[in-house]
């Protein structure tokens, strides 16, 4: 069964153990909470909706929240709901994501067409900005989202104006090579090539043409931090706009409202409205 609503804050401060230990299971994602002003489904699986929250006044653009948890089904979009509601709060259209993962019929490509039509749904909310804002696997997919449309499979549709990486999972080669979360990129890549890789990995797909932020704590000890310096260091390189956020508070700091860490995106997000 789902945290009750008013536990969901102070369950942040043991959610890394929660992570690590696996709790949960995929059927516990999909209670929709009491504050959603809408929830939009974007297919037929139980997993393919967005819940949208809006600001009491005018939205300042759209949020768009992608949870992580290495694409794997037991991780759902409850942990995006703190960050939902903080943004709510702070003038932004807020939209949740849920999407497959590897376990429950998504991997590659089935996660990407997720985000994909979820993106899609959001058309003429706003007028503003559309950050796609992702913590771990979701950073990749947030990253992602802003260079889909140079493919064919997805092209068309809403467009990503900024990213913000919260400890991104930016370097699908390098989360291969060293067997990051239990080998999680080789169960959502499959028999990956080249051309996987072309169409899957935010790193192989530098320059983006909007600017991103890749906010990441040196003392990650789940997405090394080597992969936010990685990516910005090529992105810079090609005369991208990549910014480096250095962060503390782990890998979980990023996605706890009450954390330096998550004001820190705040900031971020400031600046862009």
């Amino acid at each position: 069964m789902a945290l009750p609503r008013p536990d969901r804050r102070t369950l942040l401060a043991g959610i890394g153990a929660v992570w690590l230990a696996g709790c949960g299971s995929s059927s516990t994602h999909d209670q929709e909470d009491d504050d959603v002003d809408d929830r939009i489904s974007y297919g037929a699986d139980p997993s393919q909706w967005v819940d949208v929250r809006e600001p009491s006044g005018a939205s300042r653009g759209v949020v768009v929240v992608i949870h992580g948890g290495f694409w794997k089904a037991e991780y759902g979009a409850d942990l995006g709901v703190p960050l939902a509601e903080d943004l709510a709060g702070r003038g932004w259209t807020s939209a949740n994501v849920e999407y497959r993962r590897v376990g429950n019929g998504g991997g590659f490509p089935e996660t990407l067409d997720d985000i994909h039509h979820a993106l899609g749904v959001l058309a003429g909310m706003t007028t503003g900005p559309v950050v796609t804002l992702g913590h771990s696997a979701g950073g990749h997919l947030a990253t992602w989202a802003a260079a889909r449309g140079r493919f064919e499979r997805w092209a068309g549709g809403v467009e990503v104006t900024h990213v913000v990486s919260q400890a991104g999972v930016v370097d699908l080669r390098a989360t291969v090579e060293q067997h990051l979360g239990g080998d999680a990129a080789l169960a959502f890549l499959g028999d990956a090539d080249a051309a996987t890789y072309e169409q899957a990995d935010p790193l192989t797909q530098v320059p983006l043409d909007v600017p991103a932020w890749l906010v990441h704590a040196r003392d990650d000890d789940t997405v090394p931090f080597a992969q936010a310096t990685t990516y910005v260091d090529a992105a810079t390189a090609t005369g991208a706009d990549a910014t480096l956020v250095e962060v503390t508070g782990g890998h979980f700091g990023v996605i706890d409202p009450t954390a330096d860490a998550w004001a820190a995106c705040v900031a971020v997000l400031d600046s862009i409205a």
